[in-house]
């Protein structure tokens, strides 16, 4: 699907997909356009339905927006993951970002119908250098595991220091709210170009059998090509909202965006969900000068179960016009194999 509305016409991203008690699915997508809540928000989620998983009719109104009255999560709100809770209630964890010199949190909302969701007080997890993309993922014991991007700078700080890293750290929790920390990095970046800028998300898919492996399906950035002109994204900017950048948001968003990054989706396998090994390309673009709605980016995806071992993937997809859509692949997973 492709944004076609006033709220969504600048930029899509980052979806999430639930299957519905009724039948059919609900999706989840970051967005922003000229139908913006105030004028300094950087986006919002929304929905759309289906009954067969392709076709989708967008929902009216916004399902959640930033709090301006909340510096963390003033500006914007992006990647929701979705989870039931014991209560029958639904829970969405997402990234919140206030202020270029605050980092990056995730917090959480509730909802009883999926329509309607109230934010929860708090932070439900932080890092000095921020944390987004975050991918619930429940466990057999009750309890749950979210994994997501832990972004680390040099000694300099937020603002002035070199972004070193961007790896998948995880933390645990038994009631949805509170969280302790995993010792050590999930997945780390540094391992060739084509994640040079870092991992953007990591959904977790567990083990068919007692024995079997589990799968991380991930999106990492490429780094802009030596002497590309690269612009400085609005929401790394301290002074976005001050000198009126943040006005034009999703036009400064993408215009960085395509300023030679790349994006794509691999697959890593483990034995336990916690060490990782490996990467397989799983979904890449034919490039800036090649067609296709992923040409230039695919990132930031949401999986769901669709009967017999397969999986269908939702994820973002810029073409090599910048326009950013949400796409879908499907793929089968082999449990004799033991692949996707």
């Amino acid at each position: 699907m492709a944004g076609g509305r006033d709220l969504d016409s600048g930029k899509v991203q980052a979806p999430c997909v639930v299957r519905l008690d009724s039948g059919g699915y609900r999706l989840f997508y970051t967005a922003v356009g000229p139908a913006k809540p105030f004028p300094d928000c950087q986006g919002y989620l929304l929905s759309a339905v289906s009954d067969d998983g392709l076709e989708f009719e967008v929902e009216p109104g916004i399902r959640l927006a930033p709090r301006p009255d909340v510096p963390h999560t003033s500006l914007r709100i992006l990647a929701p993951s979705l989870t039931r809770c014991a209560d029958d209630r639904w829970r969405m964890y997402f990234e919140s970002r206030g202020p270029a010199d605050l980092p990056t949190v995730i917090c959480s909302a509730v909802s009883t119908d999926l329509l309607h969701w109230e934010h929860e007080e708090g932070i439900r997890l932080q890092s000095p250098g921020g944390l987004g993309g975050p991918r619930y993922l429940a466990l057999s014991d009750g309890g749950g595991r979210l994994y997501c991007c832990n972004t680390e700078y040099s000694d300099e700080g937020l603002l002035d220091g070199e972004r070193l890293s961007k790896n998948v750290v995880s933390a645990v929790t038994d009631d949805g709210l509170h969280f302790d920390w995993e010792p050590g990095c999930r997945l780390s970046d540094g391992h060739g170009e084509y994640d040079e800028q870092g991992i953007t998300a990591a959904e977790v898919l567990p083990p068919l059998t007692a024995d079997g492996e589990w799968a991380m399906v991930f999106s990492a950035w490429q780094s802009a090509p030596e002497g590309a002109t690269v612009p400085v994204h609005p929401s790394e900017n301290a002074q976005a909202v001050e000198d009126g950048t943040s006005e034009d948001f999703a036009a400064a968003s993408i215009a960085a965006d395509m300023s030679g990054f790349r994006s794509r989706i691999f697959v890593a396998r483990s034995d336990d969900g916690l060490a990782w090994a490996g990467a397989e390309l799983a979904v890449e673009g034919t490039g800036y000068e090649g067609e296709g709605v992923d040409a230039v980016h695919a990132e930031d995806m949401s999986l769901v179960e669709i009967g017999a071992g397969r999986y269908r993937m939702y994820y973002a997809a810029c073409d090599s016009q910048g326009q950013w859509r949400i796409a879908s692949a499907v793929a089968e997973r082999i449990v004799d194999e033991e692949k996707i």
